[in-house]
Formats: C-alpha cells, sequence, structure tokens
C-alpha cells in the first residue's frame, strides 16, 4: 500500500477526520488507498493555533500525546486539486472546488500548491510503528 509521512498534528488531524485535505508543493497521480503515517516531528507551534489545537481537544488529544513514528490511519486518496485562488473567506481549487474555515487552518492552501483529497479515513485503533520517507512510498504491513 502506498503511504505518505505527515508532520504531527496534521497526521492526527487526518486520521480523527477533523481534515479532507493533505496540502503539498507536489501533485500526485495516485489514487486509492493510502496509508496515513505520523512522522517523529511535531510542530508544537501548529498545536497552539486555536482552530487545531480545539480539534485535538475534541478528541482527547494535545501536542504532547501524538503518535509519532508510525501509521496512524488508512485512507482513500480520491482527488488531487491544484489551488487556483484566495479570497476573504478561504480558497479555491481547480474545478471550482472552495475551502473553507477550519479546513484551510489545517493546510498550505496557497495558489500553486496541491490538495490532496481524503475520503473513507479508518483510524487505526493502534498506531503501527514504520519508519516512514519522503514521498510516497511503499507501506508493507506484516502483523
Amino acid at each position: 500500500m502506498k503511504a505518505i509521512t505527515i508532520i504531527q498534528p496534521w497526521a492526527t488531524l487526518i486520521a480523527i477526520g477533523e481534515k479532507r485535505f493533505e496540502t503539498r508543493s507536489w501533485p500526485t497521480k495516485h489514487r486509492g488507498e493510502i496509508a496515513i503515517h505520523a512522522g517523529k516531528k511535531v510542530n508544537h507551534d501548529a498545536c497552539r493555533k486555536p482552530e487545531i489545537n480545539a480539534a485535538l481537544a475534541r478528541h482527547g488529544f494535545t501536542a504532547y500525546n501524538l503518535p509519532t513514528g508510525a501509521v496512524v490511519a488508512t485512507a482513500q486518496l480520491v482527488d488531487c486539486l491544484k489551488s487556483v485562488d484566495t479570497w476573504t473567506d478561504g480558497y479555491e481549487l481547480e474545478g471550482r472546488r472552495l475551502i473553507y474555515s477550519p479546513e484551510y487552518e489545517f493546510g498550505d492552501f496557497t495558489p500553486g500548491r496541491y490538495a490532496w483529497e481524503m475520503a473513507d479515513v479508518q483510524r487505526l485503533a493502534e498506531p503501527i510503528p514504520a519508519k516512514g520517507q519522503q514521498g510516497l512510498w511503499n507501506w508493507i504491513y506484516a502483523q
């Protein structure tokens, strides 16, 4: 299964269903199942932002109990859309898809970047330790 390593708190925000789009500077043609891997870093400044802090707190998380170095969820990567414009209330993706708060606080939707749309997210009951990589990589889970 393809996997993507995401720094915390963003990996957990996807796993708990608060974040639908992972933003990247590069597009992907991959569609289908993808593992969400929480990298070893936690961005503590991001965790203090009100929208992120509130979303984590709703699910019992803080900056200090986020899983790291592990696969935390699986999802379906259903689309990859370029961010094309910004306005007072949010961002516009290609195809006239609009991104509003709080989603836009959970990513970098600067025009020219890409929004990877996740659906059918399944949070794992227990994170599975794994070594991440840059880019898309193959995760092989052996029970």
